[in-house]
């Protein structure tokens, strides 16, 4: 008997929950195939595929699902509403259940919702979800538990990298970016191989500890109730005294991450700053020319120091 073959496109939460999706229908004995890297065919597919009032990395998204449509029995995806009424994420997240049905209707699509505030948990959404392909609900528990050791494992892994980068003596920049942005080579590739090659230590906001970022988004505003983006705002204020300048990545037309930044930026009062927004159309080149400016800039202001 062949597996059930699960498609996971390798865009948007796929960087923030991938270990848990895969170790957790890899377990319960399916096939999961994930979309490669983002290319430029997968680009030009979202893009033909989606409205243009849609970020770049949305449109990628659905790019990876056109991709995995003929290639799988199923594909994964998932409807994050919230984590409670001052948790929540992106309506584009939201939706991107009906979307997909809508954009790729031929496409079978297995989920899971996340939306406390209607009582809808991971733990027992991830059993649900697995009674569709294993009906044994032990195996489909120690199938979850499993992937939930192996997704705290890589979290902690990713956190001791942090401490480690921190330590180290030299120019350190924090990339305050989603997850779905600083790991999508295609989106920041370009900035990090730039930013490495002139010797500055890189220090991603969204490998900090997600309590210990959360607590110190106070600092930023008590209000803010978007997740991911308390995680990042929290963590300049805990890197704050430790790095020489903070670059924002985003794609184009968020509007969340718009006016997240820029309250940012507007708050920041001691550290160089570089606002970076991608769109299908950005070239390496005019990075080159921002990154360039922008580390002059921050050698110039550690010679003042």
């Amino acid at each position: 008997m062949s597996k059930i073959k699960i498609g996971i496109p390798r865009a948007l939460l796929y960087h923030r929950y991938g270990v848990l999706w895969r170790r957790f229908f890899d377990t319960l004995g399916c096939k999961v195939i994930i979309s490669p890297e983002t290319n430029q065919e997968i680009v030009t597919l979202g893009i033909n595929n989606s409205i243009d009032e849609c970020c770049l990395a949305y449109k990628i998204y659905i790019g990876h699902v056109i991709y995995l449509k003929n290639r799988c029995d199923y594909i994964l995806v998932s409807r994050i509403c919230n984590y409670g009424p001052n948790n929540k994420v992106c309506t584009r997240l939201n939706g991107l259940y009906d979307d997909i049905k809508y954009i790729v209707p031929k496409s079978k699509i297995i989920s899971y919702d996340t939306d406390h505030i209607k009582n809808k948990y991971e733990f027992i959404e991830f059993i649900k979800m697995g009674f569709k392909i294993n009906k044994n609900p032990l195996k489909i528990l120690y199938s979850y538990l499993l992937a939930k050791k192996y997704q705290r494992n890589y979290d902690q892994e990713k956190e001791n990298k942090i401490r480690n980068k921190i330590n180290k003596p030299g120019s350190k920049i924090l990339i305050i970016a989603q997850a779905y942005n600083i790991n999508d080579k295609y989106i920041s590739n370009y900035i990090v191989e730039y930013l490495e090659s002139n010797n500055i230590i890189i220090i991603q906001a969204n490998d900090l500890n997600k309590k210990l970022a959360n607590s110190f988004s106070e600092y930023f505003s008590e209000t803010l109730y978007w997740k991911y983006s308390k995680e990042l705002m929290g963590s300049i204020y805990y890197y704050r005294h430790q790095i020489d300048g903070i670059i924002f990545i985003s794609t184009y037309p968020c509007s969340l991450e718009a006016l997240v930044n820029n309250l940012a930026i507007y708050k920041n009062g001691y550290l160089p700053i570089l606002n970076l927004i991608i769109d299908e159309n950005t070239t390496n080149l005019s990075l080159e020319t921002k990154l360039e400016s922008y580390l002059d800039i921050v050698k110039g202001a550690k010679n003042e120091q």
